[in-house]
């Protein structure tokens, strides 16, 4: 038996953790550069607005509806992200964070200690309601999948008051639940999968868990006759204990004001290097060629338009920022023309490889690699222990003109000294 705990409207809901006076006010959390709704509020959502709506579409809206706009706040989110997967470990100890709002837990073995899965999920919503203060809805079923559907009915329905256990229903009521909802529901099937299915006369849940597997497999492959495996029943998708380590990283943003100088281009391009190898040392790989790229701003048509990327080889596989940084340097030198005005640039660390079975090379020095891996020991623990960027190459700069917008940010209440919350 599977649970998934999704938490409510998760931007906005960390948000109203800590300034309660936003509960029931309109609101969207917007994207970088303060661009999009990447997160709406359940009173936003009611008035229409579409995920990714541009801000100034929206600003005739928010004047007669008094929808409040925030810029997205990580660094609280990721913290309170945490914060809601330590509560839910102390339910279970097999445990998958499939998202940053979203984990899946095996229940079966534990469930009886709290009366039963239905009552584990009311348990779940209680305690992080309580110490962490976000609102979650539970789904449970016999597979992920299901799961994952069973969720998205504890959310759209006030009849299973946040928790739906799929288990507890005889099989009519579960295929009831099934026909009600759109196939474009089901965990994996995308808006051009759906179009396809439709196309053959699948429209709902209920139509594709009756569909020959034999016919979805040819026109989708194994991993779509899975899902529908997993619709009937069949549990194919075990937890993932550890996530696996990522095939490529990459680290981008768009600049909060156009950057037209190789200066400013080479600290910005610094800075994402920093991000991504020390991701790249968190999950103990090693990069063995780097991409980087720069781009205009494609909406402005009356500016002149110039898109490059270039990938560097190193001439080893490593994770120390310096390396990594020096050939991103000198693929910018290459690649930048000026008199343009850049919106964005980036990195892709690629041929990532385990650390601990790195190939060996003629020149190895043990010594010089033995103290890198010192260095940035030291580097990571002091960037955890007093913040990111508390210590970082002289390449990324101090003055960050380029630096992304946001305007409308909340204070960083749990991961600053600074802006810890006030009680008046």
């Amino acid at each position: 038996m599977f649970a998934l705990v999704d938490v409510n409207n998760f931007y906005v809901s960390c948000e109203r953790v800590f300034q309660p006076k936003l509960e029931n006010v309109p609101m969207v959390v917007l994207s970088n550069n303060d661009g999009c709704a990447v997160a709406r509020s359940a009173e936003v959502k009611a008035l229409g607005v579409k995920m990714g709506t541009p801000w100034f579409k929206m600003k005739e809206l928010a004047k007669q509806h008094g929808i409040l706009a925030l810029s997205s706040n990580y660094a609280l989110y990721g913290d309170m992200s945490k914060r809601a997967t330590t509560v839910l470990r102390d339910f279970s100890p097999d445990l998958e964070v499939y998202s940053i709002d979203e984990s899946f837990l095996r229940v079966e073995a534990v469930a009886h200690l709290y009366g039963g899965v239905s009552a584990m999920g009311q348990q779940i919503r209680q305690r992080l309601r309580q110490w962490t203060g976000l609102p979650v809805c539970v789904g449970c079923g016999p597979t992920k999948t299901l799961a994952k559907m069973a969720n998205h009915l504890a959310k759209k329905n006030a009849v299973f008051d946040g928790v739906c256990d799929l288990h507890a229903m005889t099989q009519p009521e579960r295929l009831q639940w099934m026909s009600q909802l759109e196939v474009g529901e089901v965990w994996g099937v995308g808006g051009r999968i759906a179009k396809r299915l439709k196309v053959m006369g699948v429209e709902t849940v209920l139509d594709l868990r009756n569909a020959p597997l034999k016919e979805i497999r040819t026109q989708f492959g194994v991993v779509m006759e899975r899902t529908c495996n997993e619709l009937h029943g069949v549990s194919c998708l075990d937890l993932e204990d550890v996530a696996p380590p990522k095939q490529q990283i990459m680290s981008s943003r768009s600049f909060g004001v156009p950057v037209e100088t190789l200066a400013e281009l080479r600290e910005a391009v610094a800075s994402y290097v920093a991000r991504a190898a020390e991701k790249l040392r968190r999950q103990n790989s090693v990069a063995a060629a780097i991409q980087v790229f720069v781009q205009t701003n494609r909406f402005k048509e009356s500016d002149p338009q110039y898109n490059a990327g270039l990938v560097v080889p190193l001439p080893e596989p490593t994770d120390d920022i310096r390396a990594l940084t020096r050939a991103a340097m000198l693929g910018l030198g290459l690649i930048f023309k000026p008199g343009y005005k850049y919106k964005k640039a980036g990195i892709m660390l690629m041929l990532i490889s385990d650390k601990t079975k790195r190939q060996e090379t003629l020149f190895d020095e043990p010594v010089l690699r033995d103290r890198s891996a010192r260095l940035m020991a030291v580097m990571d623990a002091a960037n955890a222990q007093f913040g990111r960027d508390t210590v970082r190459t002289g390449a990324s700069g101090t003055n960050r003109r380029w630096a992304m917008r946001s305007e409308y940010r909340s204070p960083r209440f749990t991961t600053r000294w600074d802006e810890l919350p006030v009680a008046r």
